[in-house]
């Protein structure tokens, strides 16, 4: 049985900057390089990126870009490292809110968990499933199997606390097999860029995994 204490957010801050915006004019910069890397990704494609282009486009000297960030690459890690960071917060938000419920309506959580991964890591515009792609492939892989740890644990805490009669005890074995079946779906699905991603039936088809595999 899962321990029914949160672990400490174990997600890293993004280790592709070459030095922390502490203050808000920096963030700014960075704000602005992430803007002109999206519109070239929508424009003309990852493949079009350059560090000489994404400064140009931000209206910065390459100086002051590298003071950030030492390669395009390194801007597109910490845009999905954002991100990530984001999607985390509103997933822990999510089951939150259902373990001060009194009645929890399981199903419902359970198709927005998987919802808020769709929308997250495989729709969206052609800019934010060229990223995607792009994490998927040469993501931080210690700092994305970190957060699926985290989420997989916040899941048996949750069941822990409100599990409802004929659903199955969240053991290890079983929380890693639900998270990493769903990911890996939707892995599989952002990396192919399948047209099922546009439609419901493949939210719907996930749904029915997770509930098989949590109902007794």
């Amino acid at each position: 049985m899962p321990d029914k204490k949160l672990t400490t957010r174990v997600v890293k801050p993004i280790a592709s900057l070459r030095r922390e915006p502490t203050q808000g004019r920096a963030q700014q910069t960075i704000n602005t390089i992430f803007e002109a890397t999206a519109q070239i990704v929508e424009q003309d494609g990852v493949g079009a990126l350059s560090t000489n282009k994404i400064a140009q486009k931000a209206g910065f000297s390459i100086g002051t870009l590298y003071q950030y960030f030492p390669t395009k690459e390194a801007i597109m890690h910490a845009m999905t490292a954002k991100a990530r960071r984001a999607h985390m917060d509103q997933l822990h938000e999510l089951l939150s809110q259902a373990e001060q419920q009194t009645s929890i309506d399981f199903e419902g959580v359970l198709r927005q968990f998987i919802h808020m991964n769709l929308k997250t890591f495989a729709k969206g515009g052609k800019t934010w499933r060229s990223l995607v792609r792009f994490a998927w492939r040469y993501g931080d892989q210690d700092q994305i199997t970190a957060a699926v740890r985290e989420t997989s644990e916040h899941i048996a805490v949750t069941l822990s606390r409100k599990r409802k009669a004929g659903w199955r005890a969240p053991t290890p074995a079983l929380m890693f097999v639900l998270t990493r079946s769903i990911l890996g779906a939707i892995r599989s699905a952002a990396l192919e860029d399948s047209p099922l991603l546009d439609g419901d039936e493949f939210e719907d088809e996930l749904v029915k995994l997770a509930l098989g595999l949590l109902q007794e």
